[in-house]
């Protein structure tokens, strides 16, 4: 079992290694940052979620000055809730930004090469558009099985029409970019390098599925469509070694849903129609829309 003196010497001479080698067109097989630096990239993400909270600080000092809301009652401000969402892109910002200098080690390097945001002849645009279709799918159906309980992020879109446009946004703005970047961008090749390709898959498996649990909680169906595409994400990862087809799955996956919250308003309307209309109708057969 190698020891962390020995990890670090073997990392410092993959990095010599890639530092002789940048005139090549391949994405780089040994990152130019090591193992440490992918997990404090990753615990510097997870810090930068906690922002939003210390944004609204001014606006909770001055709107609740002398009382001791309840959690209801936070629940149900809209400004907070608009701070709150709107205090994620630039969480989202900041992150890319520190993706790039840890990737290109501050312009050393190219990004592309780096993450791999390349195409190869192992996974295609179109098939990484239809492999995102059919998560979709099975999501639909996780949900239909295990139920469509409302989860924080349904309580988020319904709080205000602002809201949702913004959460809409940021799930194809931004979320796909930052979640693949850090996750089968940074930590993926520094934990494969490192514990091989088995653990690397298990572990950033893991790291992306469990901190959605308590956005998803208690959805079962939710949480389980979840693990499901960071399971996919990563085996794609693993199988071209390409970032690229894992965010292209994950923007259309996300995509889909940021249309359906747009168009959720007229959706619930023609539905609500249709079952006043006939009693065969359901909103129930559209599960992820709480």
């Amino acid at each position: 079992m190698s020891t962390l003196p020995e990890i670090a010497v073997a990392e410092q001479a993959d990095l010599h290694r890639l530092d002789t080698s940048t005139n090549s067109t391949e994405p780089a097989k040994n990152p130019p940052w090591t193992l440490l630096t992918a997990i404090a990239t990753w615990f510097a993400s997870v810090a930068l979620l906690f922002l939003p909270q210390v944004m609204a600080i001014p606006y909770l000092a001055a709107h609740y000055r002398g009382t001791r809301p309840t959690t209801e009652t936070l629940l149900a401000d809209k400004t907070l809730i608009l701070i709150l969402v709107s205090g994620v892109l630039p969480v989202h910002l900041i992150t890319l930004v520190i993706v790039w200098a840890v990737a290109t080690r501050f312009g050393k390097f190219s990004a592309i090469k780096t993450l791999g945001l390349t195409w190869n002849g192992k996974l295609r645009l179109w098939q990484s558009i239809g492999l995102a279709l059919m998560l979709y799918v099975a999501a639909f159906l996780l949900t239909l099985a295990f139920g469509g309980q409302g989860t924080a992020l349904d309580r988020l879109v319904e709080s205000s029409r602002a809201a949702a446009l913004i959460i809409a946004f940021l799930a194809v703005a931004t979320a796909p970019l930052v979640e693949e970047s850090i996750y089968r961008g940074i930590l993926y090749p520094a934990i494969e390098r490192t514990a091989g390709a088995k653990a690397a898959v298990i572990l950033v498996t893991l790291l992306f599925a469990v901190p959605h649990v308590p956005q998803y909680w208690p959805n079962i169906g939710v949480i389980s469509s979840i693990t499901l595409l960071s399971v996919v994400l990563t085996l794609v990862r693993a199988r071209t070694g390409r970032l690229l087809p894992c965010f292209v799955v994950h923007l259309v996956f996300n995509g889909i849903q940021s249309v359906i919250i747009l168009f959720e308003p007229y959706l619930r309307a023609a539905l609500e129609t249709m079952r006043h209309g006939s009693p065969s109708g359901s909103l129930t057969s559209f599960p992820f829309l709480h």
